[in-house]
């Protein structure tokens, strides 16, 4: 009896099991990494897997077996540096644990939030990591996942109240702080004109750390004149385009606290096309430390949220929910440390 699969006819486990002379029970053990088969067996067996070039379809073992192996993980700007590098702690821990991360970006539309949700729930991820687009609110995304599905919410709250029933838990950054430590440094290198630059308002990320450098103002007793507070996308072209805003109104500002590193690398482009010499004649920072961030000219000083270890710590966070899912819901905040590095000068003397 010939061992081949007639061509355009999907090999299937009987086929797998014909090939290497064993039963179709030992071949579905080794599929699913079942220690009771011997190393042995398990050789024979991917050798004819990869022989017929048969193709495991998880989703209908996970439906099966009522379980899953992925975790759907959304975010709001892949363009982003930050993003990637968190991207990347997120998949490391969950393939050693075993999963596969479904991914999906938003590009910042609440929108596009729905139809991306929508569409990975179609693969039955265990659970889902989010960082929520700009105007996205609690009730949409309800709308869209339900109530059983898992969450982690990263880097943003939604708007809207939270859903009491739904076991959400959160994962979000010292924002507040950070731009406080921030705005205290370029205070104690001299500066009294300091500008906040970057980010949209309806962001509650921004709002944080909009919310830190007022404070630090204030408690210096340094007045901030409205013709300071530059909104942008939080992305390195726009903050570029923006950087004339900076000096449309009097007093000019001496320096600028970024709502992110992107935003901080856009501003020293625009600085540079306007004569300005970032970390000579412009004082700034940033918040992220992105790995670019060390290299910028200058090297930016930023506050660090290390975005690859915040990835594998929401990964962790997403596991746990998932071996304790009536555990109460979590709120975990991360600390950020200040990085002092060139960008951040004295102001000008000339």
């Amino acid at each position: 009896m010939s061992s081949h699969t007639p061509i355009g006819r999907k090999v299937t486990l009987n086929d797998i099991a014909a090939g290497c002379a064993l039963s179709r029970a030992t071949v579905s053990l080794v599929l699913r990494g079942s220690p009771l088969v011997n190393k042995h067996t398990r050789a024979r067996v991917e050798q004819e897997l990869r022989r017929q070039g048969y193709v495991y379809n998880r989703a209908a073992a996970n439906l099966r077996r009522r379980t899953s192996s992925s975790i759907a993980l959304v975010l709001n700007d892949l363009t982003n540096p930050f993003f990637a590098e968190f991207a990347a702690g997120v998949d490391q821990t969950l393939g050693e644990a075993g999963f596969v991360t479904l991914l999906g970006c938003t590009g910042e539309s609440a929108t596009r939030e729905q139809a991306v949700l929508s569409s990975l729930l179609e693969h039955g991820p265990g659970g889902i990591i989010l960082s929520p687009a700009e105007h996205s609110n609690a009730h949409e995304v309800l709308a869209a996942i339900g109530t059983q599905a898992p969450l982690l919410l990263f880097n943003r709250e939604l708007g809207g109240a939270m859903p009491e029933f739904a076991h959400w838990d959160q994962l979000m950054l010292d924002n507040q702080h950070g731009t406080r430590l921030a705005t205290e440094h370029l205070i104690a290198r001299g500066h009294r004109r300091i500008a906040f630059f970057g980010g949209h308002l309806d962001s509650s990320s921004c709002r944080q750390r909009h919310a830190g450098y007022a404070q630090a103002m204030q408690a210096a007793g340094l007045t901030i004149e409205p013709h300071w507070r530059i909104e942008c996308a939080p992305t390195r072209l726009d903050a570029a385009h923006q950087t004339h805003a900076l000096f449309t109104g009097t007093p000019t500002p001496t320096a600028a606290v970024c709502y992110n590193d992107a935003v901080a690398l856009g501003l020293m482009l625009g600085l540079n096309q306007r004569g300005l010499r970032p970390g000579k004649d412009f004082a700034l920072t940033g918040f992220d430390d992105i790995a670019e961030a060390a290299l910028g000219m200058p090297p930016l000083t930023t506050l660090s949220t290390a975005p690859r270890e915040r990835g594998q710590q929401a990964a962790q966070l997403i596991l746990q929910r998932l071996h304790e899912p009536q555990a109460d819901s979590r709120k975990t905040i991360a600390a950020v440390q200040l990085i002092v590095r060139e960008s951040s000068c004295p102001p000008s003397t000339t």
